[in-house]
């Protein structure tokens, strides 16, 4: 069996799970998520714990019960907590404003970029250089996050584009003559 899978989830206060025969729904003061699930995983709730155990011995239901205990994981750590990606902006005259659902970017072309939030997922720009994307679904928020950081990511030689606030860019010499 997976070593993930034999992990136990401690469903926390105030956090409901709802199991059915093909689905795990998760609610929580962060929201609400759903997730389909596999015929090759058997999902048991004992007194706030949930448990996942392949149906066979298949490499298949090995690997799923260990993908599944962690994608239901980060639905009942996204509906306490939430998840965040930051983003930075680095070049001349490049920055970032939201206002409401939208995201508006000026990185360096002749028009500004415009990106529409999906439901459930909040972004906020504390100065005009960064970015913080926040939300209860893992998947999404980190979706998001590079599609944004796709618009101009960072070129090799000045590092100009925009990153990840951890992204380290490794800055490569200019050609000698």
């Amino acid at each position: 069996m997976s070593r993930v899978a034999k992990a136990n989830i401690a469903i926390p206060a105030g956090v409901e799970v709802a199991l059915k025969a093909d689905a795990i729904q998760v609610k929580g003061k962060g929201g609400d998520l759903s997730l389909a699930l596999s015929p090759l995983v058997t999902v048991a709730n004992n007194d706030g714990k949930l448990s996942f155990t392949p149906v066979d011995d298949s490499r298949d239901a090995n690997a799923l019960a260990g993908t599944f205990r962690q994608l239901v994981n980060n639905m009942v750590k996204g509906v306490t907590e939430g998840f965040e990606k930051k983003l930075t902006l680095i070049g001349v005259g490049f920055k970032a404003a939201a206002s409401g659902n939208k995201l508006n970017l000026n990185v360096g072309f002749s028009h500004p970029v415009d990106f529409v939030m999906p439901a459930g997922i909040t972004v906020a720009c504390p100065t005009p250089t960064e970015i913080v994307i926040k939300g209860a679904d893992r998947q999404a928020v980190g979706q998001l996050a590079a599609e944004i950081r796709a618009v101009r990511p960072p070129e090799p030689y000045k590092g100009k584009g925009i990153r990840y606030s951890d992204e380290k860019v490794v800055i490569k010499e200019t050609k000698k003559k």
